[in-house]
């Protein structure tokens, strides 16, 4: 069951007739649009109140109101993403060198890699058929999560593919926390944060890189090792030549 019909079953819509992945996500679509102008008219209008007030005891109040609309804008964000993955079709499928992706995301997140002294390995990858902005945003979010939770030591980061089945079976093993066997799948539900230290995020990423992957025609999910960390899996179809 893809990740759309399970949100569409837990908010009862089984009593009616089952939505489409690319009309949900042009439902999702449209409703961020529509709640963007608002959060920019409520944004501008919180900070001419501000200015008009200068009070110290009003303050607080202020940076309350200014974080909790900076916190509807990132879910709006997500949920425009999450729209976005719903609507991937076969035909924007391309021949996608994953070796050069790879080198992509890893360049993009060059500092933020530096800054927390991760290294990351990348056996021989293959080529896939995919929509190559999708896969990019996939593995981004992959290699930014493993650095996420990690744990004391600076995060190892490896990324290796092997043939299975009629697919590519790519495996992003890190050395951080690991993740509670009851946690395995829950990790990958809407609104989910493992690591509750970490406020930031909307807890949609997971979400988002199971939906692109599963229009791919593929699987994502995650795995706890023995030695420590977690490895996170995912299927994607073969691109025959």
């Amino acid at each position: 069951m893809s990740q759309s019909s399970r949100l569409q079953r837990e908010a009862g819509a089984g009593d009616h007739p089952p939505v489409s992945e690319p009309e949900l996500g042009d439902f999702l679509l449209r409703a961020c649009h529509d709640l963007r102008n608002p959060l920019r008219a409520v944004r501008a209008h919180t900070e001419r109140i501000r200015r008009a007030s200068a009070s110290p005891d009003t303050e607080t109040d202020f940076v309350f109101a200014a974080d909790g609309l900076q916190r509807i804008e990132l879910l709006t964000d997500r949920l425009s993403s999450y729209a976005i993955a719903l609507q991937t079709e076969p035909t924007s499928f391309h021949p996608v060198r994953m070796d050069a992706l790879l080198r992509s995301v890893l360049a993009r997140m060059d500092v933020e890699l530096r800054n927390c002294d991760a290294e990351v390995t990348c056996g021989g990858l293959p080529c896939v058929s995919g929509n190559a902005d999708r896969l990019f945003q996939v593995f981004e979010e992959l290699v930014r999560n493993a650095l996420r939770h990690g744990g004391v030591e600076s995060p190892r980061i490896g990324i290796a593919a092997e043939r299975h089945r009629d697919d590519w079976l790519f495996k992003i093993r890190d050395n951080g926390r690991g993740i509670e066997p009851d946690y395995l799948e829950r990790a990958f539900r809407p609104f989910e944060r493992l690591n509750q230290a970490y406020k930031a995020g909307a807890g949609m990423g997971l979400t988002i890189c199971r939906a692109i992957v599963e229009r791919h025609g593929g699987r994502l999910w995650a795995e706890s090792t023995r030695s420590g960390g977690s490895v996170l899996l995912l299927t994607l179809p073969f691109f025959n030549e």
